[in-house]
């Protein structure tokens, strides 16, 4: 067996890992980081940007979110059932963290609100090229590994960690496996988890949560997310938290094009596989409560309705609702779109000539659902008496050919399973920490309750890099601390 040595050792490299070793190496300590995939950022290299509170990104546009705000709007959507400290240290940093980024050379387009409703602490990175959208973050994630590097932490590509080694109580070393099977024994003072949860793993993901994957349930799957942090650090005696998925509404399916997404990604009529409405569509933009709602229905399954008047507006004048994500103002082509995505077989969008049609093809209970469209569009004459939808999101599903499409609960992942508390240390089931151990991202975030805080754009990003650095940190204290003994 091959054998190495340092004083830290991090596990994957996604934001987490990065910022724990580039934070381990800023504070003297040398650092091995291992990383299953042949390169590093994981999930991140899809997503746009961090949150951060109070940044002078914010107050060039003349706006800024305080810590204090913040603080109190999350504590109050999540009940204070979640560790207020690890929450606070969190958003304190956060403005610092971007500096600190942006020191790094990173450059930030602007800080964003998600959706109308949201604050503007999205932190949307600026790409190497081309517009700012999903997958600007790699452009940091690039920044990153350079800072990295450049401090010599040496990271080994296509080498996971497989079990960690604990002596006297404390964690002295990390068991790594090639891709060929080849193990490496790496001594270590500390080891840093940062493995990104297990959204790969669709068995685990049942067992834990429920969710059958392409049944009622369509989240990302990220190769190599499998659960292996949350196995490690249990085999040395780690406790566990509670496990949520990060939901988000999704219309599953192939051959969905933007203008089909962004014409159903509306606040219209929406109704469950019984003909009911069971949502104020007018909050459809937050994709966290209306996969809420969702998930609770029938097949855990929404149908959202439109009608040839609301297309053709959409069509021709744009969409009431646009997001940083959905960021498509109008709908064109949207006919030769949906038609394309049926006759390859999406079995999510459908078309019909009468009403009775279209909830025959999507399943959905005739005779309730025309009762619903006949009392919805009664609605949409006077005043939503059975949610107080906002009169001009009211739009009345009266004219042929009608459009459906059915939405399920996703997620950007999973959350939690590593139990930890505001140092980042990794805890006992009885809350004793574990000498030597740390871990950081989505396998330790439990901050959101049972709902993602959308409300503050940004957050896991912004978790994971800024517990990343404080895992980093706090590992190369408690090494100096151990070295002055």
């Amino acid at each position: 067996m091959k054998t190495m040595k340092t004083d830290v050792v991090v596990i994957a490299c996604g934001p987490s890992g990065l910022a724990a070793a580039i934070a381990a190496a800023e504070n003297g300590q040398s650092v091995i980081a291992l990383e299953k995939a042949m390169n590093t950022g994981g999930a991140a290299n899809m997503g746009m940007g961090p949150l951060g509170l109070n940044t002078t990104v914010q107050r060039e546009e003349l706006s800024s979110v305080t810590v204090e705000k913040a603080f109190e709007m999350f504590m109050t959507y999540t009940h204070w059932r979640v560790d207020a400290n690890l929450v606070k240290q969190y958003f304190e940093k956060s403005s610092d963290t971007i500096a600190w980024l942006q020191d790094m050379g990173v450059e930030f387009f602007k800080a964003s609100r998600y959706f109308p409703g949201s604050e503007a602490t999205w932190h949307i990175v600026k790409p190497e090229s081309g517009k700012p959208g999903p997958r600007a973050a790699a452009t940091m994630i690039k920044r990153m590994t350079e800072r990295a590097v450049a401090l010599g932490v040496q990271i080994l590509f296509e080498t996971a960690g497989d079990h960690l080694i604990k002596q006297d109580g404390k964690i002295t070393g990390v068991i790594a496996k090639t891709k060929t099977g080849e193990e490496i024994q790496i001594g270590c003072s500390a080891a840093i988890i940062c493995t990104g949860g297990f959204g790969y793993n669709e068995k685990l993901v049942q067992e834990k949560t429920g969710y059958i994957y392409d049944k009622d349930f369509f989240g990302f799957r990220i190769p190599g997310l499998v659960g292996d942090g949350m196995r490690m650090a249990q085999e040395v005696g780690g406790g566990t938290t509670d496990i949520q998925m990060e939901l988000a509404i999704s219309l599953p399916g192939d051959h969905l094009t933007e203008s089909v997404r962004a014409a159903f990604n509306q606040p219209n009529l929406l109704v469950n596989y019984q003909g009911e409405r069971f949502y104020n569509e007018e909050l459809f933009e937050n994709c966290t409560f209306a996969a809420n709602a969702v998930n609770i229905q029938k097949g855990r399954c929404g149908i959202m309705i439109l009608d040839e008047n609301i297309k053709r507006q959409y069509v021709r004048h744009g969409v009431d609702v646009q997001s940083m994500v959905l960021n498509r103002s109008n709908c064109e082509g949207f006919d030769e779109d949906l038609e394309n995505a049926i006759e390859n077989g999406n079995p999510y969008v459908f078309k019909a000539d009468t009403l009775e049609e279209l909830a025959e093809k999507a399943g959905i209970e005739v005779k309730t659902f025309l009762k619903t469209v006949e009392t919805y569009n009664y609605y949409c004459d006077t005043h939503d008496e059975q949610f107080g939808k906002r009169a001009d999101y009211l739009k009345p599903i009266v004219r042929a050919p009608f459009y459906a499409a059915k939405f399920f609960p996703g997620a950007y992942g999973t959350l939690g399973g590593i139990k930890i508390n505001h140092y980042t240390e990794v805890l006992t089931p009885d809350f004793d920490p574990i000498p030597g151990l740390y871990a950081a991202g989505t396998d330790t975030c439990t901050i959101y309750g049972d709902s993602y805080m959308f409300l503050l754009p940004g957050n896991t990003m912004g978790y994971a890099l800024n517990t990343g650095r404080m895992a980093g940190e706090n590992a190369a204290a408690y090494i100096k601390a151990s070295k002055a003994e």
